[in-house]
């Protein structure tokens, strides 16, 4: 199947990535960032209120900050969310973040799966968190798209499937390991069942763990990063909605890209796309909000805010600043 707008895109800054890997994993950018300095915080915001106000199209490019600000920050830290969460995994394998669960060398597939499906259960059942609500009110009578590299359904439970695309999966999916076909499947109802049966425990039955209703092969999740990555129908959907819905937008007087939260593994899939669409067109607008970063290519000085804070912080601030 041929790429993708989109797609082809990200594969070319993936090249980027790979050629400069070192000063990405340094927490820099090879990208020429601008020499004049920020504006303040509070005009910055107010220019970001203003140009939602004035967008024809909004893109919005949400990251794993996004979810960390509204509480999904228990992937790498051994906090308080983590440990209400994961106390039980916690205390008997001694994790430090849920992240650490994924890799364990447990001594049986029983009790990967009873960590497996705690970890998924935990995403499929969360309340939409606060910046995405934020998110529904400011975009409110807009006409916009959520892009996003977060596996954990948020954007899906915020907005409508058709103005979201999941390009790097789906914490609602399963797929065959051993890709043996080209579909995934529901992973919600085998997931309940097995936290049913776990009970307090931390393992589940051996009849329960998930596998290929076509070759009979162990499941997993329908996400980069737990084995070979299924890029099929589904995957290519994904790309497809939102390459069709930029594609329309190119020629917008006022096409407005919002990125949040996008850290410096995974730059690729949405800031340096959105770095070069802004840059070759005419109406188009950048706006980044990064707790740790506050990077500005020199292209884009006079076409985007690069804004360093708290980013359910900053999308308060927006709604108080639209509705005065």
């Amino acid at each position: 199947m041929n790429s993708t707008f989109y797609e082809q895109l990200v594969m070319r800054t993936q090249e980027n990535f790979s050629r400069y890997y070192s000063i990405y994993a340094s927490g820099r950018t090879p990208i020429k960032l601008t020499e004049k300095p920020a504006l303040p915080y509070k005009e910055q915001i107010k220019i970001m209120a203003e140009k939602i106000k004035e967008a024809d199209h909004i893109v919005i490019g949400g990251a794993s900050g996004l979810s960390a600000a509204g509480g999904g920050d228990f992937y790498y830290k051994d906090n308080e969310s983590f440990r209400k969460l994961f106390g039980k995994f916690a205390k008997k394998y001694g994790f430090d973040g849920a992240a650490a669960g994924w890799s364990y060398p447990y001594k049986t597939r029983e009790e990967y799966w009873g960590y497996l499906a705690t970890f998924l259960y935990t995403t499929q059942h969360a309340d939409i968190q606060k910046p995405y609500l934020d998110l529904q009110k400011i975009l409110k009578g807009k006409d916009y798209y959520v892009l996003t590299t977060n596996q954990d359904t948020q954007a899906a439970k915020a907005f409508p499937e058709d103005r979201v695309s999941q390009i790097q999966g789906d914490h609602r999916f399963f797929q065959c390991s051993n890709l043996c076909n080209d579909e995934v499947w529901d992973a919600v109802k085998p997931v309940e069942k097995m936290i049913e049966a776990m009970g307090d425990g931390t393992e589940i039955p051996t009849e329960l763990i998930p596998r290929c209703p076509n070759c009979g092969a162990e499941a997993f999740p329908w996400t980069r990063g737990f084995g070979n990555f299924l890029e099929g129908k589904r995957y290519q959907q994904e790309y497809k909605k939102v390459s069709d819905d930029i594609l329309a937008h190119l020629h917008d007087d006022k096409l407005l890209f919002i990125e949040l939260g996008v850290g410096r593994v995974s730059p690729m899939f949405i800031q340096e796309p959105f770095w070069a669409l802004t840059a070759s067109l005419d109406g188009a607008y950048d706006v980044m909000i990064n707790r740790d970063f506050q990077f500005l290519p020199e292209e884009l000085e006079n076409k985007g805010q690069a804004i360093k804070g708290d980013i359910a912080q900053a999308l308060d601030d927006v709604l108080v600043e639209m509705n005065k």
